[in-house]
């Protein structure tokens, strides 16, 4: 693999650990070679990012590296400049902070601009939470949507709730969200009280860890079981059928 001699640079799509484990233990071995390789860097969080590539190459020389932070904080008007690196033949890694860059991810607008710039995009393997939490569902795989955060406000969100369960009877559709870790009971708790008694419910936590967590029941049997998932990391899917 060449990542000098280009015209211009590739941007590789770079997926971390979505827990504390070893990235040796969660991803291929070519993600090691290639961030060997890379000098320049787009991440959401550097401290998070000088971290995983210590962790995954100990002794790759960090102050050479140029690392861009893309997060809330970013003025947009930098952004046009981040792929510069690669307009003039140096290769740049898109990481995340979790997971694959470019799903629930600030990363899709720099894959967007190499897009618009002819550059190639090179996608590597690793964990993604949705596609292990929908393959391990037992729902609707060949028909999901991917619906993210649902709101803040307790109102809009119950109705948003409501609506997708609308939406999954309809078009015979699996809807996935995600919530911060400190949501996770709320949610669960609105879930339960919300939803119709015959609608399945998802609740893959921990994901890739030793309290990994991937239970599937109807509402009616949630309200039996007492969950305590309070700050965990959880992918919720919901599947209705009555």
């Amino acid at each position: 693999m060449d990542l000098i001699k280009q015209e211009k640079g590739i941007l590789y799509l770079i997926p971390t650990p979505i827990g504390n484990n070893s990235p040796v233990e969660v991803l291929p071995i070519s993600i090691k070679k290639v961030v060997g390789e890379l000098t320049h860097f787009i991440v959401e969080n550097e401290k998070m990012a000088r971290r995983f590539i210590k962790k995954l190459i100990p002794n790759k020389n960090q102050e050479n590296l140029i690392i861009l932070p893309l997060n809330k904080f970013t003025d947009p008007e930098e952004l046009n400049s981040y792929i510069n690196p690669c307009l003039n033949g140096t290769s740049i890694g898109l990481l995340s902070d979790v997971g694959c860059p470019g799903i629930a991810d600030p990363g899709a607008v720099i894959v967007a601009k190499a897009h618009k710039h002819n550059i190639s995009v090179k996608p590597l393997i690793g964990p993604s939470s949705v596609l292990l939490a929908i393959m391990s569902s037992g729902m609707n795989g060949q028909n999901f949507s991917f619906n993210g955060y649902l709101p803040i406000d307790k109102k809009k969100r119950e109705k948003a709730l409501l609506k997708y369960q609308r939406n999954s009877l309809k078009e015979n559709q699996a809807q996935v969200f995600i919530e911060t870790p400190y949501r996770s009971q709320l949610l669960f708790t609105e879930m339960i009280k919300v939803l119709n008694l015959n609608t399945s419910l998802c609740i893959a936590c921990d994901l890739t860890l030793i309290s990994e967590y991937i239970k599937t029941r109807s509402i009616i049997e949630w309200k039996k079981n007492k969950l305590n998932i309070s700050k965990k990391p959880c992918i919720f899917i919901i599947e209705c059928s009555f």
